[in-house]
């Protein structure tokens, strides 16, 4: 897709993002009028008075759509990034370990009941569990004398497995927290606000830059380690600061959600059969394209049970993800 068709393309996503915000408003338990709805904005710009509307639109709903989108956004950047990086259409952010990384951070955050103050403490624990898996992996990569693809995967393999039984340790030492465990493992956006949309979006800003301004050097790579080296790029150190990069993506999506699997599988496989390998591109429609679908799971998530009950956002991707996933894999084949 060039020109004229992907300038549509571009604008037509680029305007669903605001359409979606302004519609996901309207929905919870708790019914809002157009009417209120603006009248909530507006106070909230102009500084008015804090009314029970004001509190439900800015506090509850906003700080949650927002968050919702920028994960989505990260998962399915870093997972373009893992798949042009380690060359595998099957890679994703949770390939390298790394959000096993932040599900035993949070773990032992909850198991062990570390106090830490304010609604940023699980983020935080689950944050430095990520950075910790991804630094596992980066060691391990370099004990095995480079930081190729395939010593990157078996790295990733290794970590997550360890850390997959160091979960279930924890778990197993600490039954009053198995199901906050297990929920939080599931992935969800419930509680969550703008609080938490400031714990990631430092993460975000840094990463995202890290890997847009790689993409160019992203496409070299897709060519061979050796017609890149050719062509001057610093082989190793573009496939760590990209590592490093999507990492961070990664652990500041899964910090303040949980494990959300598929976005970053699906989305930029989607992406690449309509706009090609061009990874600028790529990247650019992923991270729209990752906001509002995860933007709308969460919406669906939390209004189809009744009673105010929510399922996790998680269990809702992996349901509609899975097949979805093995219908692409089916026409890829049969094409």
């Amino acid at each position: 897709m060039t020109g004229p068709r992907h300038t549509r393309a571009w604008l037509l996503l680029a305007a669903a993002v605001p359409l979606s915000v302004y519609a996901a408003l309207f929905f919870g338990s708790y019914p809002l009028s157009a009417a209120a709805i603006h009248e909530a904005l507006t106070a909230w710009l102009r500084g008015g008075p804090e009314t029970q509307d004001l509190v439900i639109v800015r506090d509850i709903r906003l700080g949650r759509i927002i968050l919702s989108f920028l994960t989505g956004s990260a998962l399915a950047v870093s997972g373009g990034v893992f798949q042009g990086l380690l060359r595998n259409p099957l890679a994703d952010p949770f390939t390298l370990g790394i959000s096993s990384g932040a599900a035993c951070g949070a773990a032992l955050a909850l198991g062990f009941g570390w106090a830490l103050p304010g609604p940023s403490a699980l983020p935080l624990a689950a944050l430095a569990g990520a950075f910790a898996a991804m630094g596992m992996v980066l060691g391990l990569s370099r004990l095995a004398g480079d930081f190729s693809r395939e010593s990157l995967v078996l790295g990733g393999i290794v970590v997550s497995t360890f850390l997959g039984a160091l979960i279930a340790l924890i778990k197993s030492l600490n039954e009053e927290s198995v199901s906050a465990i297990v929920f939080w493992i599931m992935g969800s956006f419930q509680g969550r606000g703008f609080d938490h949309v400031g714990v990631m979006l430092p993460y975000l800003a840094v990463g995202g830059a890290t890997v847009f301004l790689l993409a160019r050097e992203l496409d070299i790579l897709a060519l061979g380690t050796e017609q890149a080296a050719q062509v001057g790029v610093a082989v190793k150190r573009v496939r760590i600061a990209l590592l490093v990069g999507a990492g961070m993506l990664t652990a500041a999506a899964v910090s303040v959600s949980g494990i959300i699997g598929f976005v970053g599988l699906v989305v930029p496989h989607l992406v690449r059969m309509l706009v090609g390998p061009d990874s600028r591109r790529l990247l650019l429609f992923s991270a729209l394209g990752g906001g509002i679908l995860l933007l709308w799971s969460d919406v669906l998530a939390r209004t189809i049970l009744t009673h105010g009950a929510e399922l996790p956002v998680g269990v809702l991707t992996a349901l509609f993800g899975g097949p979805f996933f093995c219908l692409i894999m089916a026409r890829r084949r049969t094409a």
